[in-house]
């Protein structure tokens, strides 16, 4: 039986579609759904375009194209036309990123052409709670930053994201947009910290959010501070708050070689549910 299939560029009437797609899979597509229910799917506002994959009329996956290229309910079919799409337009973004499967297969189809990445994180667990562990006490100490605090924060920041990223995020712009979006997180009430004496000791931010799922990112301790347990009471502290203010599902995830954070996400009550898939520029 032949199947009738087409990929294309979605346009701002096509939001309830891809809204229904997106929400399919709440947990895994929070970071896209988040912007695409603020920014609708204008490129313009949205940051990149939005391709639809459709099979026999009725759209089926989606893939978002800007700073990240994202496969999301793609399936392989639909990566194969993703893929040939991104290679057409060359390549555009930092990173690829999404469920381990189909993201593996799109690099797999991209490699020869965008080739060589810089770092490939083939295995990033993915953790999920609907609750905390009664085993891990919250730091009464970790609070949402005020936005005159943002002096203090930013330090901190550009350390989390160079130490895990492997670049500094102040290079290029010098670090405009990686400010703004401190500063969006901020005053969205969505970034946490430990501060003592103009320091920061442990911070993390919730980087997404839905009415059905969020995120935590940027989970970051102070070297010197590190082996003493701010990071399983600052995470608790977290999804605390997380779990009471923003949506009743907290997801994660982590690079699979990082076993310490792994077992402190879990001592908080993180589940492995899955995994994604990086590829850094």
């Amino acid at each position: 039986m032949l199947t009738q299939t087409t990929t294309r560029v979605l346009e701002p009437s096509d939001l309830g579609a891809a809204l229904a797609v997106l929400e399919s899979e709440p947990v895994a597509n929070a970071f896209v759904t988040s912007r695409v229910q603020i920014a609708g799917l204008d490129p313009w506002r949205l940051g990149g375009e939005m391709w639809g994959w459709y099979a026999d009329g009725r759209l089926r996956s989606l893939c978002y194209s800007g700073a990240n290229l994202v496969p999301i309910c793609a399936t392989p079919e639909a990566v194969r036309a993703f893929a040939d799409r991104a290679r057409r337009a060359g390549r555009r973004c930092s990173s690829i990123v999404g469920p381990a499967e189909p993201t593996a297969q799109l690099w797999r189809l991209l490699e020869p052409g965008w080739g060589p990445a810089r770092e490939v994180r083939a295995n990033q667990p993915l953790m999920v709670t609907e609750s905390p562990s009664a085993d891990v006490t919250p730091d009464p100490l970790v609070r949402r930053i005020r936005k005159d605090e943002m002096d203090v924060l930013m330090p901190a920041c550009v350390a989390m994201f160079t130490e895990e990223v492997g670049i500094s995020p102040l290079a290029g712009d010098g670090g405009l947009l990686y400010q703004a979006r401190v500063a969006e997180l901020i005053g969205s009430g969505r970034s946490f910290a430990r501060i003592e004496n103009g320091k920061v000791l442990f911070k993390a931010e919730i980087g997404a959010a839905t009415s059905q799922a969020c995120q935590i990112q940027g989970v970051w301790v102070a070297p010197e501070h590190r082996g003493r347990g701010l990071s399983e009471a600052g995470m608790a502290a977290v999804l605390r708050y997380a779990l009471a203010d923003v949506a009743p599902v907290v997801s994660l995830y982590v690079n699979d070689y990082n076993t310490p954070a792994r077992r402190a996400y879990a001592r908080v009550g993180f589940r492995e549910t899955g995994a994604f898939m990086s590829v850094l520029f």
